[in-house]
């Protein structure tokens, strides 16, 4: 296959920079900040509570590895570690995912807009940031050389 499943989306394999036989790390098509990632299970899971204990585990050690790592390589400061679990949560794609985000001083006026800029459908943090602008989709080439980086700090 040349893909992973995302709930509706096909990733390219590319774009994905870890996996394991549970899950798989990949780079955002969107990101709300340099280094904004992903990691989700291979099993097609809609909500956090489906999860087998094993995935579960698997999926917050990766995410604290991935994070530390990505901290470290663009010197930055902080780490938002999210999951939105259902619609009215702000989910999106039906298919459990931590977003990883390194982050650093000055990123959002106010710390929490990270939390809106992941929800996009936010009308007045869209006003506000005009995130249209600043959150575009990249380039395949973009996102390849990313994982391509990230694959190197990995192994």
């Amino acid at each position: 296959m040349d893909y992973y499943t995302f709930g509706p989306h096909k990733i390219d394999r590319r774009d994905v920079f870890y996996s394991t036989d549970l899950l798989y790390a990949f780079v955002n098509l969107r990101p709300v900040l340099p280094a904004h990632v992903l990691v989700c299970p291979k099993r097609e899971v809609k909500r956090f509570a489906d999860l087998t204990t094993k995935e579960t585990s698997e999926m917050w050690v990766t995410a604290k590895r991935i994070g530390n790592l990505l901290e470290t390589y663009h010197k930055a400061s902080s780490l938002t570690f999210t999951i939105q679990d259902g619609p009215q949560a702000g989910q999106s794609v039906a298919h459990v995912h931590i977003h990883i985000i390194p982050g650093k001083a000055g990123d959002f006026e106010e710390n929490d807009e990270i939390y809106d800029a992941i929800n996009e459908s936010d009308k007045e943090l869209n006003k506000r940031l005009d995130l249209d602008k600043v959150r575009k989709d990249r380039s395949s080439e973009e996102r390849i050389r990313e994982a391509e980086e990230y694959r190197k700090l990995i192994s």
